[in-house]
């Protein structure tokens, strides 16, 4: 491209060869950098943070490739253009760089000048495979250049055209082209005019840089952050509604449980909810406490695996069921059978596992029975053991799985322990109900079932629980 003659401004001069050699040094060594953590990123694009990620690593390595190739033409110096040529017969493109290759920078970025006074174009062989010209053909003039945009950019670039021919402004924007065999591409056009000696605008060139690529993958990390936006909105939308299905359905924790008793409570009642330290998301742990209309006390602990809202609803039908068998006078082994054909005959498979008790004050009997579920604790006169648990596998399991139940009278001033097996994850299994057994002499000098609570949180709430627990302790009161 011959270089433009501006009559109010000295031309600049080129920086020294050595500098731009080591300026390219320092961007090839940072692509290699940048591409390294690249394929260490080990992405199969599920996650739209992932793939945003993904695009931002191509993005900045296209990016330090155009860099790469502008160094280069700058240490190499503008490409030789013939002095003259007659117009049936224009100059050949120059020939790429070695080694470079069709589609590498330097066949993307072309340069071109137009003549005002002789309305000659003069193009260079680059600008021919952008547009996707034939480069025997003749370099399209100012009036002919919008014949190769795409309809609606054709306003677009006659007034950059018309602003720097006219106002003498630099041309800085961009348009598409559709090129002879139907594909479209974006093109970015540097240019300024170039003044004669009168002062007039005596021809104009410019730069066209075709930045189809880059734009393709700025609008994919586009695109990628926008989906990783609405994903994270449906997480928030999912863990508020789970939270709130979970509150309205869960006795509350903060304090003790207080049931509508007609007399004098034969339980002193307390639990606690302890989210997980790794897991925002809500699962499907659940804690209860019901006085039955015989006058007897339900007493349950379970869980459904998995977390979200379809998991929170599934724990919220599980344990209408339970509070409804349970008025109905169904027994803790029978109830959890029916659990266990509910749980079959639902359209999504789940498992689960739960502990149910039924406790009558008047004779302090316990009658009991798990599905998959630690057995629960007793504690009585400063020390604690784990009852004889009868045989029961998961919820959902096995059709047709049938529950055994056992019975334990208890005695003013014991204590009893419902929990689910997040509590203790993390730690060994007859280490972790260990630990729990030792907090008895603690219990007995527990005024509360509250105070016996707030113990065990002290002990295993700050653990790195994988999961989401719960723990209901009741005391036997008379």
């Amino acid at each position: 491209m011959p270089s433009p003659v501006s009559a109010d401004r000295s031309a600049a001069q080129p920086p020294g060869r050595g500098s731009v050699e080591a300026l390219i040094t320092q961007t090839r060594r940072l692509k290699g950098d940048v591409d390294a953590v690249r394929r260490d990123t080990r992405s199969d694009g599920s996650e739209p943070e992932e793939r945003w990620q993904r695009a931002l690593y191509d993005l900045a390595l296209h990016q330090l490739d155009d860099l790469d190739g502008h160094l280069a033409q700058l240490r190499d110096g503008p490409e030789p253009v013939p002095a003259a040529a007659p117009a049936a017969s224009p100059p050949a493109p120059p020939a790429p760089a070695p080694g470079a290759a069709r589609g590498s920078l330097l066949s993307r970025v072309g340069s071109a000048e137009w003549n005002l006074l002789t309305d000659e174009a003069s193009w260079s062989g680059e600008l021919y495979q952008i547009l996707g010209l034939d480069p025997a053909g003749p370099a399209l003039t100012l009036d002919e250049l919008p014949s190769v945009v795409l309809a609606e950019d054709r306003p677009k670039l006659t007034t950059m055209v018309t602003d720097c021919l006219v106002d003498g402004r630099p041309i800085d924007g961009e348009f598409r082209v559709v090129r002879p065999d139907g594909s479209a591409r974006t093109v970015h056009m540097m240019g300024e005019p170039v003044l004669g000696a009168d002062g007039g605008t005596a021809s104009m060139w410019a730069v066209l840089r075709d930045v189809s690529e880059l734009r393709r993958h700025r609008r994919e990390v586009s695109e990628n952050r926008d989906s990783l936006r609405l994903h994270r909105r449906q997480e928030q939308t999912e863990h508020r509604l789970a939270v709130e299905l979970q509150e309205a359905v869960l006795p509350p924790w903060r304090g003790s449980l207080r049931l509508p008793h007609r007399g004098a409570p034969a339980l002193d009642l307390a639990a606690h909810y302890l989210p997980a330290a790794t897991n925002a998301l809500v699962g499907g742990d659940w804690y209860d406490a019901l006085e039955l209309a015989d006058g007897a006390t339900l007493l349950s602990v379970g869980g459904l695996t998995g977390h979200g809202v379809a998991v929170t609803s599934g724990m919220a039908m599980l344990l209408g069921a339970v509070r409804g068998m349970a008025m109905a006078g169904t027994q803790p082994g029978q109830l959890l059978s029916l659990l266990n054909q509910l749980l079959d005959a639902t359209v999504q498979p789940a498992l689960g596992s739960a502990v149910c008790c039924r406790y009558r004050p008047e004779t302090r009997t316990l009658t009991w029975a798990r599905a998959g579920h630690p057995a629960p604790l007793l504690y009585r006169d400063g020390t604690g053991r784990t009852l004889d648990a009868p045989e029961g596998v998961l919820l959902g399991a096995t059709t047709g799985a049938a529950y055994g139940q056992a019975e334990v009278t208890l005695e003013p001033g014991d204590l009893l322990l419902l929990h689910t097996d997040a509590l203790v994850s993390g730690h060994a299994g007859t280490t972790a109900v260990d630990r729990l057994l030792d907090l008895a002499p603690r219990f007995g000098a527990a005024r509360a079932a509250q105070d016996c609570v707030r113990s065990v949180v002290e002990e295993f709430g700050g653990a790195e629980r994988e999961d989401h627990a719960c723990v209901l302790v009741a005391r036997v009161t008379a």
